[in-house]
């Protein structure tokens, strides 16, 4: 396996190399960077050319220039990397550093939840194969991923963005909303379970009926303007998710399992109060270290509930305790939403549609919940317009990947067994169709940096789209290798790690030398 990654990642550079010359040489033959100061009428035009030039290396010809800006890459090997600088003489790692996180916050989040609800919607579809559910969401996502990406991202600025704020000034339902998407939520629970007619009018009873009951309360609470999870609701929705990890991971006869996540679920709610009363003096680091302390109680739990299952409980621990936690983090954010909203800086209108974050929010009361809040009220926008796209093809792909799967022999032979469709589905089946998604997901984010340069300009984010956009029009040929040199090594990486995933979704994968 050594000797393969090894070879590839040769190739692999070898291939960027070669790809960056002919960037370099088609960016510096784009235009002149000495255009503005010809028509410039300064007395010292003649003076600002020459040290332009002097500072770009422009009177070198374009194909040696390449080596100069090459030769300051190499020089990582030595702690000096340089990537030259930028038309008004700013470093273009300093540019870069500056741009990088901000983009990478953006693909991270978008990325992430579109492979998920991709995915989860993929299987979904599959195992109801052409049933109105199916057709629903085959439609939906043909229009997703035929729509533009700058068309959703201004639709989605306007009417969700702009729409929810001025929402927010009154917020509540009418009675006939309520109706209408408690209706429609019934419908799509139905198609999602699916059964005979008898199970499927109570399915739209019950989650018709439950979402009714929700949106009344936020209607008559004023939910919107004061939210919080609060340590009743966590509770339901804690067992609630133990209940479907156990069922989705060794079936709910395993009662080891289940009583190890009910009991992390009572764990959870038993410092929920203790946790709101520290919540104000945390960091980032802090939450962060309480996660993972959460996930190691979990694990605790889960062995010392094991028994013969020792490994399906610990697991079960472990996957509970991280979305308990994550519950009683959503409920702390959510109570700093008030403070938040109502601060005069944000004015009652917290959907950002500008810029990744809030200028001057730390001259208000700010803490990590109020910081956090800010990072979300910006995302929001940009990664929905993202994931819009992205979860369409991804919902394809894992149907159609997952159906191929369901039709092979050792399926049948699965079945045939008498093996439960649970198990056929999640250890045999759900397995091997990550496979083709794996190879797509390192293709796609290459793709979806491409997206978020439009998505970045229309939210004016000062991202690498930014970043990219500015440099192309000036024909500014640093920063535009630098914008070329971090989205090739991030491809050429997760080609690395797809060819990672392979052997570690099916041992069967080998590679000879």
């Amino acid at each position: 396996m050594l000797t393969f990654l090894s070879r590839r990642l040769i190739a692999s550079v070898l291939v960027l190399l070669a790809a960056s010359y002919l960037v370099y040489l088609l960016s510096a033959n784009a235009g002149d960077p000495l255009d503005d100061l010809r028509q410039s009428t300064a007395r010292n035009k003649e003076q600002l050319i020459q040290q332009r030039i002097a500072l770009l290396n422009l009177d070198v010809p374009a194909p040696l220039r390449y080596f100069i800006w090459l030769g300051g890459v190499l020089k990582v090997f030595i702690g000096q990397f340089d990537l030259g600088k930028s038309r008004d003489g700013q470093p273009v790692t300093a540019l870069l550093s500056s741009a990088v996180g901000v983009t990478v916050q953006l693909l991270l989040t978008a990325s992430l939840l579109a492979i998920i609800f991709g995915i989860l919607i993929g299987i979904t579809t599959a195992l109801r194969q052409y049933s109105g559910y199916d057709y629903t969401v085959t439609t939906l996502s043909f229009l997703f991923f035929s729509l533009p990406s700058f068309f959703v991202a201004v639709i989605l600025k306007q009417y969700v963005g702009i729409g929810f704020n001025n929402f927010l000034a009154a917020p509540g339902f009418p009675w006939w909303v309520i109706i209408l998407v408690a209706l429609l939520t019934g419908v799509i629970w139905q198609g999602v379970i699916g059964g005979n007619a008898k199970r499927r009018l109570i399915t739209v009873a019950i989650a018709g009926g439950a979402t009714a009951i929700v949106m009344s309360y936020i209607s008559l609470t004023d939910w919107f303007n004061n939210p919080a999870l609060g340590i009743g609701m966590i509770a339901v929705l804690g067992v609630g998710v133990a209940f479907l990890i156990v069922a989705l991971t060794s079936g709910l006869a395993n009662r080891k399992s289940l009583y190890t996540g009910l009991t992390v679920v009572a764990i959870g709610l038993a410092i929920y109060y203790p946790f709101n009363l520290i919540s104000d003096y945390l960091t980032i680091w802090s939450v962060l270290g309480l996660g993972v302390l959460a996930v190691v109680i979990g694990i605790i739990v889960g062995y010392l509930f094991g028994g013969a299952d020792r490994a399906i409980s610990v697991r079960t621990g472990a996957i509970t305790a991280f979305l308990v936690a994550f519950l009683i983090a959503i409920d702390r954010f959510m109570r700093s939403w008030s403070n938040y909203a109502n601060s005069d800086i944000v004015n009652g209108r917290p959907i950002g549609t500008v810029g990744a974050g809030t200028p001057n929010l730390g001259d208000v009361t700010s803490n990590f919940w109020i910081e956090g809040l800010d990072n979300f009220t910006h995302l929001l926008l940009p990664t929905t317009s993202l994931l819009l796209i992205s979860l369409a093809s991804y919902s394809r792909y894992s149907r159609a990947s997952l159906l191929d799967v369901l039709n092979q022999d050792y399926i049948r032979t699965a079945r045939a067994k008498g093996l439960s469709e649970r198990t056929v589905v999640m250890r045999h089946a759900f397995r091997n169709a990550l496979i083709p998604i794996t190879t797509i997901v390192a293709f796609d984010f290459g793709g979806l940096i491409g997206g978020a340069i439009i998505t970045e300009i229309v939210f004016a984010w000062s991202g690498m789209g930014k970043l990219f956009n500015d440099a192309l029009h000036i024909v500014d040929v640093n920063p535009l290798m630098g914008f070329f040199l971090v989205t090739g090594s991030v491809a050429v990486l997760f080609n690395l790690l797809a060819d990672l995933s392979y052997t570690a979704l099916d041992p069967r994968i080998r590679v000879t030398v």
